[in-house]
């Protein structure tokens, strides 16, 4: 019982067997579900890992010392207990994916430097506690996909919504105000609540034609019925709010 009261121990042959080459040839270190409660100094002796997995764990914090892993690309934190993130994560400059969704983080305790991870490209804080997303977020240029789902939130920063690659956002079941309240945000496709965008290349040939179909009887109604105001158009992205997937797995680059 005092073993499961501290966690597995995890010693640095444990770590070593646990690294795996990943698709692409880089060196994946996966400790998930191994019941961890503490960061294991002993992968520090690793540092030069590729990929790091310690989902699914019972982590309560990541040590300032994640910085020594300055070769990251690829970090998953997910389904944790953590309550803050150190600053030292900014300095993980080749990270191009963050996982940190379900676990316990506040948006006092979310680390300022996250906005120097420039080359973030996938970044999920879903089903945390957060009730504001920080605006200096808006310096991740090259962010193509955010998980905001399950929080706090009752609006989304101009400068999230606005960043120039940004392709999908699920920002489902927050608090957003009601519809009528909403309007100030009509002209912006990335604040959604329901909303789940995706390109026609991530649709099964089903959903698509489900897809296809909807939107050809809303282009007959536009010729028919003038639009009061002008709308902007996007016409690569569909809006299929059933095949959103709820298993955040989809959100490790493939």
């Amino acid at each position: 019982k005092a073993k499961g009261q501290k966690g597995k121990k995890i010693t640095l042959k444990i770590a070593k067997n646990s690294i795996q080459i990943s698709f692409d040839g880089g060196r994946r270190l996966d400790l998930s579900k191994m019941g961890i409660t503490t960061f294991p100094k002993c992968i520090l002796k690793l540092a030069d890992v590729d990929e790091l997995d310690l989902s699914r764990n019972m982590l309560k914090k990541i040590p300032s010392s994640i910085q020594k892993f300055q070769k990251l690309r690829w970090l998953d934190l997910h389904s944790n207990q953590l309550e803050e993130l150190p600053g030292a994560i900014g300095t993980l400059q080749n990270l191009f994916y963050l996982n940190i969704c379900n676990n316990k983080l506040t948006t006092k305790n979310l680390p300022e430097e996250l906005n120097l991870l420039k080359n973030l490209r996938i970044l999920n804080l879903g089903l945390n506690c957060l009730d504001s997303i920080p605006t200096s977020l808006g310096a991740l240029k090259e962010l193509m996909e955010i998980g905001l789902f399950d929080n706090a939130l009752t609006t989304i920063p101009n400068s999230v919504k606005k960043l120039p690659k940004l392709k999908k956002l699920n920002a489902e079941r927050n608090p957003f105000p009601d519809s009528t309240k909403q309007e100030e945000h009509a002209n912006s496709v990335k604040c959604v609540k329901t909303l789940y965008l995706i390109q026609e290349k991530d649709l099964c040939s089903s959903c698509l034609k489900i897809c296809q179909d909807e939107r050809d009887k809303l282009n007959k109604l536009k010729s028919v019925t003038p639009s009061p105001s002008k709308k902007p158009s996007f016409p690569l992205l569909l809006t299929p709010n059933s095949s959103a997937k709820d298993n955040q797995e989809e959100w490790r680059l493939r």
